[in-house]
């Protein structure tokens, strides 16, 4: 079975995402993990937003990269710019793939608005990982 691991910064909204999806869309075919370079926890607003599409992130907890060393990973997926950048290096043959999607996070406006980002970043990241479960976990 095909291990993944989904890597960013604060393993808090963006990889999060990325981990409810990839479960998903991977059914059986894969173990998928998420941490970060830091761990910051798992951003409620993440959760929520999740939620509205049906995938249940609220059992989730941010996880720090080293609890993962000794696993030796297919592919690792970062999903920020800063993650790629910090990625400490894996002594395996894992195939890094990367994509820099905005931080949900950052969004500033009144609750609709930044609600608005996370959905507009979910939905990048929904259709990354669906692309990538058809083309790497067949």
């Amino acid at each position: 079975m095909k291990k993944v691991l989904v890597l960013c910064t604060g393993n808090s909204c963006r990889s999060q995402i990325a981990e409810g999806y990839l479960r998903h869309f991977a059914g059986n075919k894969a173990e998928i993990y998420s941490a970060g370079i830091e761990t910051h926890g798992v951003n409620p607003k993440a959760i929520e937003v999740m939620k509205r599409d049906g995938i249940d992130l609220s059992a989730h907890t941010s996880n720090n990269i080293n609890e993962y060393m000794d696993i030796d990973f297919d592919f690792v997926i970062t999903v920020c710019d800063n993650a790629k950048e910090s990625c400490p290096y894996f002594p395996s043959n894992a195939v890094k793939l990367h994509h820099n999607f905005p931080d949900p996070a950052k969004a500033t406006g009144n609750d609709e608005q930044v609600m608005d980002k996370f959905c507009e970043v979910r939905d990048l990241i929904k259709e990354y990982a669906k692309k990538f479960a058809e083309d790497y976990l067949v």
